[in-house]
């Protein structure tokens, strides 16, 4: 219950009463009167009230719903004095009959019996204010109203209780008062009584918002916050209760100003994360409820008022996973293996994926290296493509898509492209398949190779400089090293890109399709040729030279 500012001052609550109903005795008398004419015209009939003139009263007071007169000339009517209009007396027969109602009402007061009113102020005088209720009227003085007079008070709904019955002046007062101290009496009984045991007690959920629950203990409403539902944390009242359901609470804090009083469910419930290690295990295989899903993972409910997260990443090992819905729905019950127990946070993580078969298992079973598989592509990146093969991933690296190494995944796949590949290897540990395409095409470098071996001299056109030496290309994708050491005797730093360089095949790795050439072992090989040359004419000037001595001879 929610009350205005209160305004309290010590007055003589005798001499306001009186102050409040002496006008009575001068213009409100109760008197009988008799209708002298109907003037419908004016709205109005002339009533002889036994005075010297006769008086006025509106002509809609004796009018029904219909808007057909009650009375006509020549009637008795009750009516009470309310004030004068020039020389003629104004009277209401709407007032007699609220008076004859309350003479009627006070006639039959029983004191040994408690009334209660629930009425509505409709005037305002010095003294207090009147309130309305069945058509009766009742005062309630200001100091017993617990209304404050910086507010309008008129229409206001109150709830009061009779204190007093003048029945030689026809008249009741109520308090407001009276009333609400007996109800902060109460309110603060209920609150001792639960903060001091802070005993466990049985409430009944009255209304479920956002932020919480307002409950009833013993005739009082408290709040229970979200916080305070679940041991789980912060939860949504109405996915776990409804308005009329009995909870067990606990008593947390009283605000006398607000008249607020803090409630909690949570409290009330063992904590299980106190025992959480004879609960619960690292390893553990449970079934849970899905709570709630969210993009980057699911809430699962375990029950003991335990609540775990369940990854994304953990809920399938399809690494592709979108969102968790695609898989999952709120209310399932589904097995989950507990992976880890964050016992100063508070928080389980739970996974689905593990209690699942692993893909790479089956795929391992299934294939070895050397195997030429179909996959479709699933993904591109810098790097390369991945290629998904049954139920799991390869990586088809840059590297593996062609031999002209100017090209790359992205240049000649798109997602969704059905390629042929070759397994060139398989890491079952770390998950990992490593894939080829330009594995089942011919290599230029093979091909070159058929026609060229170590010892042939070869001329190339510098394509790059690295550190520790400079490639050229000698055919169409047919590249070969000169380590910075075979280059005598150039020198690194003079060489420039599309310079043309001869040199000697120096060594062939057909495995790998790797080339090194050298220049410093052509200008060797050279001299080698040369000398060998010179040894071969001295040798045939020696032959000829001894064939025209021994023809000399003869």
């Amino acid at each position: 219950m929610k009350f205005e500012d209160i305004e309290i001052e010590d007055v003589d609550f005798e001499a306001m009463l009186e102050e409040s109903f002496k006008k009575s005795d001068s213009k409100s008398d109760l008197v009988e009167g008799v209708i002298v004419k109907i003037n419908e015209d004016e709205e109005q009939a002339i009533v002889d009230i036994g005075r010297k003139n006769e008086a006025y009263l509106p002509l809609d007071q004796i009018k029904d719903e219909e808007g057909e007169l009650t009375f006509k000339e020549g009637d008795t009517i009750d009516v009470v004095v309310t004030g004068n209009r020039g020389e003629r007396p104004m009277v209401s027969h709407d007032m007699a009959k609220k008076r004859a109602a309350l003479n009627a009402f006070i006639s039959e007061y029983d004191d040994e019996q408690e009334y209660i009113i629930d009425g509505v102020v409709t005037k305002k005088n010095k003294g207090g204010y009147v309130v309305e209720c069945d058509g009766l009227e009742f005062f309630m003085p200001r100091t017993l109203s617990y209304l404050s007079s910086k507010i309008d008070a008129i229409g206001k709904k109150v709830k009061a209780v009779i204190i007093k019955v003048d029945k030689e002046k026809n008249s009741v007062v109520v308090s407001r008062k009276e009333l609400i101290e007996r109800d902060k009496a109460r309110v603060q009984e209920i609150v001792d009584r639960l903060l001091e045991s802070k005993e466990v007690v049985e409430g009944t959920i009255k209304k479920i918002t956002s932020y919480g629950m307002f409950v009833d203990v013993g005739g009082m409403d408290g709040l229970v916050h979200y916080s305070q539902i679940s041991h789980k944390g912060p939860v949504n009242p109405s996915k776990y209760f409804e308005e009329g359901d009995v909870v067990n609470v606990v008593a947390l804090d009283y605000d006398k100003k607000k008249r607020h009083l803090s409630l909690s469910i949570k409290d009330a419930n063992p904590d299980p994360w106190k025992d959480i290690d004879s609960i619960i295990g690292v390893g553990d295989t449970v079934t849970a409820t899905i709570s709630n899903i969210e993009p980057y993972g699911v809430f699962v409910d375990l029950g003991e008022d335990l609540e775990a997260f369940l990854h994304v990443s953990e809920v399938s090992w399809d690494k592709n996973v979108k969102h968790p819905k695609d898989y999952l729905e709120i209310g399932e019950d589904i097995n989950v293996e507990v992976i880890e127990i964050d016992k100063e946070g508070r928080r389980l993580r739970v996974s689905l994926k593990s209690l699942l078969p692993k893909p790479m298992d089956a795929f391992v079973a299934a294939h070895k290296a050397g195997d030429v598989v179909t996959g479709t592509v699933s993904s591109l990146t810098d790097f390369g493509a991945f290629v998904k093969i049954d139920s799991v991933e390869g990586l088809l690296h840059n590297q593996e898509v062609s031999w002209d190494k100017s090209k790359n995944a992205k240049d000649l796949l798109k997602v969704g492209d059905e390629v042929e590949v070759k397994i060139i290897k398989i890491d079952s540990d770390a998950g990992k398949i490593s894939l080829s395409k330009k594995a089942l095409e011919d290599s230029p470098i093979k091909a070159f190779m058929d026609s060229h071996k170590v010892g042939d001299i070869v001329t190339g056109t510098v394509k790059d400089k690295k550190d520790f030496g400079v490639f050229i290309s000698l055919a169409e994708n047919v590249d070969a090293l000169i380590r910075t050491e075979d280059l005598h005797p150039l020198k690194a730093d003079e060489v420039e890109k599309g310079q043309e360089i001869r040199g000697v095949i120096s060594f062939i790795d057909s495995n790998n399709d790797r080339l090194r050439v050298s220049v410093k072992r052509l200008e060797r090989q050279e001299e080698r040729d040369a000398m060998n040359q010179l040894n071969m004419d001295q040798d045939d000037s020696m032959t000829l030279g001894d064939a025209l001595a021994d023809q000399l001879k003869k």
